[in-house]
């Protein structure tokens, strides 16, 4: 059966089951905007982020430096979860609005340019866990299926042999694999907009590093950036990782209607208020995947009518603590890894 899969920004209307669902959700509005919640958020990660470099300024050449980059790097990944609503258009119902403040919040306060990762996100949405298809779970390094580590070779079958252990301290490098993949994206002349996304990470990496190294001495700069960016690397993954890795992977021969490719694949994680922010709203991830521009605030309510809904179906409905989902996805990880550690 053909399935139509949207965009990352507006779900399809296709699939009885779908359908049923997604009149449920209309009736109760939420899908509506959110407006007021959006301008306190942003007001207050523009806030945070004035401040950290507020604090940075007033701390000058110490090594309290320290603690600043850490307080930072959180910001910056608070930035990266608005860029996310705004490529989902959860804040602005439009397109061009969406993008100048993407480009605004993606490319120039933390260098990730906007287009490439709106581009590879939508891909995800589109076929969550598609080993052909989803670019989230390419084995570039880590390999996610046992079919995918039957084909390692070279660097990937040495790291995917090891990589539950090797996971999180790989996540040290991800800030600066953003960095580096956002460069070589407005270098493909595919890359819409790409002078101006590339103009624009490049003024953030000309004031990021003149700020370090104007106000630091060297050897203190260099251990200022190590640190920011490898804590907002561990974040950003610590942030994702619980949401798709350790749920099945699909290939073309598996045929899902919509609603089951996206909740089967997602895993929610429980918890409060708390980490509804320090998570951004992606605990939800089975309601996010099912309404990608659903306003990060409705999704909590979105949920039990969500879960109601799976059980009628008789569709499993996937959600743990968040300890516990690092603990399935490492486990995974190891197990597909076996076969490489046989050989």
């Amino acid at each position: 059966m053909s399935i139509n899969t949207g965009t990352a920004g507006t779900p399809p209307r296709s699939g009885s089951d779908f359908a049923g669902l997604s009149r449920r959700i209309a009736e109760t509005g939420l899908l509506e905007r959110r407006p007021g919640y959006y301008v306190v958020r942003i007001g207050l990660v523009v806030a945070a982020y004035a401040a950290g470099w507020g604090a940075f300024a007033a701390v000058g050449d110490s090594w309290w430096q320290v603690v600043v980059a850490v307080g930072l790097a959180v910001v910056f990944a608070q930035v990266a979860l608005v860029a996310h609503d705004l490529a989902h258009r959860q804040v602005f119902r439009k397109r061009r609005p969406s993008e100048i403040a993407g480009r605004i919040a993606g490319n120039l306060a933390i260098g990730m340019a906007y287009g490439w990762w709106q581009d590879k996100h939508t891909r995800h949405h589109a076929n969550p866990n598609h080993e052909e298809l989803d670019p989230d779970v390419s084995p570039e390094l880590l390999v996610w299926s046992r079919r995918q580590a039957g084909k390692a070779s070279g660097l990937t079958r040495f790291v995917a042999a090891r990589q539950a252990f090797l996971f999180f301290p790989l996540l040290t490098f991800e800030g600066f694999n953003l960095h580096v993949a956002s460069v070589r994206a407005t270098l493909d002349p595919k890359t819409k907009r790409r002078h101006l996304e590339l103009a624009l990470l490049l003024v953030h990496f000309a004031a990021f590093l003149s700020a370090l190294f104007v106000v630091l001495p060297p050897g203190k700069a260099i251990v200022f950036l190590l640190v920011n960016q490898a804590v907002f690397g561990v974040y950003l993954g610590c942030t994702f990782a619980p949401n798709h890795k350790g749920m099945p992977t699909l290939t073309r021969e598996d045929e899902l209607d919509y609603l089951r490719k996206q909740v089967l694949t997602s895993r929610n994680v429980k918890g409060g208020p708390l980490m509804d922010v320090a998570l951004g709203g992606l605990n939800y991830q089975i309601e996010h995947h099912l309404f990608p521009s659903m306003p990060t605030p409705n999704l909590r309510k979105a949920k039990p009518i969500v879960e109601r809904y799976c059980a009628e179906l008789g569709v499993a409905y996937h959600e743990t603590g968040l300890i516990e989902s690092y603990r399935l996805a490492l486990r995974h990880m190891h197990d597909v890894g076996e076969p490489l550690r046989e050989r």
